[in-house]
């Protein structure tokens, strides 16, 4: 039986489809809840007594699954997806213009065990650019950014390092010091005129249609995870989650046909998605995600991070299990 008393805090960044959420435009059936933004992803989710549920990295999820700690419920719910295409950035005078180029080249990333930078990988692989086939430095990517820990205990000397000085990777680039940068979200003044700076495929835009149309989906860097108590007490509860926040998301891309100012040209970009990608490009579940998830478990144990290939079943027993299809 549903509880109108439970209070449901989920901890996300402030991507805009919460908006609906956040405003009570749409509301959750059986429970209450509460939209936190979070600037960075809540390292302890788990054992949260602030939150009972956010939006977790893929990879870190995968490999706690990997290790069999199901501390976290993790649901095939994807808060964050993205074409990684449009992440690799370089300075406009680099004449390298294919990921192939890549070869023998020195490359700055953020994190490596990062689900982004696994399935920026995955593409260099796909072209035959494999890990021991370039140098890999792993840093901050501004001064603004904090100095961590982004290796992970995945560092080997002489391939795969932390940035010379824990310099960061835009001022390595910018002296010629690295080839290309992997990055999940563009530096502050990439998008002015005299930034230096461009995506090495000149039309990364063709190059992800490309892609989805090898693959059959966009792919997905951040799952809804929740206390897997909440779970128990409320089976239902995981599920009617999952399709508030879908309801959110789809009463957002409504509104922004609407409210197309934000950019000049949105409507033009929304016109452009609906002719490249199916309709449900964005369709959350188990039945929707299952290659691409796959395929994410697949690259986690070629490059390493995983010491066997997950299921899928191993990956979201929940959904396995009938509570969320």
């Amino acid at each position: 039986m549903k509880d109108v008393t439970t209070t449901i805090r989920l901890a996300v960044r402030d991507w805009d489809y919460f908006t609906p959420l956040a405003l009570g435009d749409v509301k959750p059936a059986g429970f209450n809840l509460e939209v936190h933004r979070v600037g960075t992803l809540v390292d302890d989710l788990a054992t949260s007594s602030m939150f009972q549920a956010g939006e977790v990295s893929f990879s870190r999820y995968a490999q706690s699954c990997a290790r069999g700690d199901y501390s976290l419920l993790g649901l095939p719910h994807f808060l964050m997806r993205g074409f990684r295409q449009r992440c690799i950035i370089t300075t406009e005078h680099n004449p390298i213009t294919e990921l192939a180029g890549l070869a023998g080249k020195r490359i700055g990333l953020t994190g490596w065990q990062d689900s982004g930078n696994t399935w920026t990988r995955a593409l260099l692989r796909e072209v035959g650019v494999n890990t021991d086939d370039a140098f890999w430095y792993v840093g901050r990517l501004t001064e603004e950014h904090p100095i961590v820990d982004r290796l992970g205990g995945f560092g080997r000397p002489g391939r795969i390092e932390a940035a010379p000085g824990e310099r960061p990777l835009m001022t390595l680039l910018q002296q010629g010091e690295l080839d290309a940068v992997f990055t999940p979200f563009m530096p502050v003044g990439f998008f002015k005129r005299d930034s230096g700076l461009r995506q090495l495929q000149p039309d990364f835009r063709q190059a992800e249609i490309d892609y989805f149309d090898r693959v059959g989906y966009i792919p997905g860097m951040h799952v809804l995870g929740i206390q897997p108590a909440i779970a128990e007490q409320y089976p239902w509860l995981p599920q009617a989650l999952s399709e508030v926040i879908d309801k959110s998301w789809r009463v957002w891309m409504d509104k922004r046909e609407k409210y197309a100012d934000t950019t000049p040209w949105l409507l033009d970009d929304i016109r452009r998605t609906v002719r490249d990608l199916p309709d449900n490009w964005n369709d959350n579940g188990l039945a929707a995600n299952e290659k691409m998830i796959s395929d994410f478990a697949h690259e986690l144990y070629v490059q390493g991070i995983t010491a066997h290939c997950l299921t899928t079943a191993e990956l979201f027993p929940f959904a396995h299990n009938g509570e969320r299809s």
